[in-house]
């Protein structure tokens, strides 16, 4: 397959701090790949160095087989920018944000109005069309924002916290148009908190910690190897421990309640119903966000 993003022993550096080190990916054609990791990971600094905002310190980094630091104007043609704050201009209607923001791609103003009539209907936004931004609900703005990297047609997608701060409804409705956009061939790269929405989101990914990629993969692959099938979750106690590890079983604390990751779910809670025979025990599937805190930690990042 081709690869649109390719990076080797990428490296970026703020003087003493070593944001991004010496890290490799590539990230194929018609895929959605995504960069995971906690606060100062690294991997906002990387979604910069892609879009030709932040330039790199060393290494290579080529998006459509160009060197971001020297082919800028080339590359930013050929992207769509999600970013995470929300930048709309309030002063502008829904589809008059969209009308000026396809100026700067010198798009002809008949085709630029068709885009931005087609794009609101993608979006759910036809009734909003003549509203003012600052009406708006912050869902809607979230996908006004979608359709605003969409205007150029773009051949890269870049989304920082696509669905931050929004309810269910709106979430899914994200998700089943990013679904759509890949289906037509566009290529989606991502950041999110949200690890439900990696696992469902990500054809593969990366988890980034101070500065280095810990692990790439499929979800699904990630989390058989890190987690296991499941997870059996008990009240911690000396006996627990003790019959866990004549068992053999990986097991992480939390607070006060214990967390052992197998293949053999059934029969790992079996053992511990007859060592705790008050205590509950749950068995859970095991997800992203298990493997992703194994990796990277429970403490709080600032």
């Amino acid at each position: 397959m081709e690869d649109v993003i390719v990076a080797r022993d990428l490296e970026k550096r703020f003087e003493d701090l070593v944001a991004v080190d010496h890290i490799a990916f590539r990230v194929r054609k018609g895929e959605v790949f995504g960069f995971l990791g906690p606060n100062g990971a690294g991997k906002t600094t990387t979604m910069k160095m892609i879009q030709c905002i932040s330039p790199k310190t060393g290494g290579t980094l080529e998006v459509f087989g160009m060197d971001v630091n020297t082919h800028q104007r080339e590359i930013k043609s050929r992207l769509g920018v999600v970013p995470q704050e929300t930048n709309l201009d309030p002063d502008f209607s829904t589809y008059r944000n969209l009308l000026v923001y396809a100026r700067y791609f010198g798009i002809p103003k008949q085709e630029a109005e068709q885009r931005a009539e087609d794009l609101l209907a993608f979006m759910q936004l036809e009734e909003k069309r003549d509203v003012r931004v600052d009406k708006l609900s912050g869902g809607m703005k979230r996908r006004l924002i979608i359709a605003r990297a969409l205007i150029n047609a773009p051949e890269l997608l870049i989304l920082d916290e696509p669905t931050i701060g929004l309810d269910p409804q709106a979430r899914h409705l994200i998700w089943e148009r990013l679904r759509n956009l890949q289906a037509e061939g566009n290529t989606l790269v991502l950041t999110t908190h949200y690890l439900d929405e990696a696992e469902r989101l990500c054809d593969r990914l990366v988890i980034m910690d101070h500065g280095k990629i810990l692990v790439e993969g499929p979800p699904a692959d990630l989390i058989r190897e890190h987690a296991g099938s499941d997870v059996v979750e008990v009240e911690q106690t000396p006996k627990v421990i003790a019959r866990l590890t004549e068992l053999g079983v990986n097991y992480d604390l939390v607070g006060d309640m214990l967390q052992a990751f197998t293949d053999r779910p059934h029969d790992i809670a079996r053992e511990l119903l007859e060592v705790c025979r008050h205590e509950a025990v749950t068995v859970r599937p095991a997800t992203l966000e298990d493997v992703f805190l194994r990796l990277t930690g429970r403490r709080l990042r600032e």
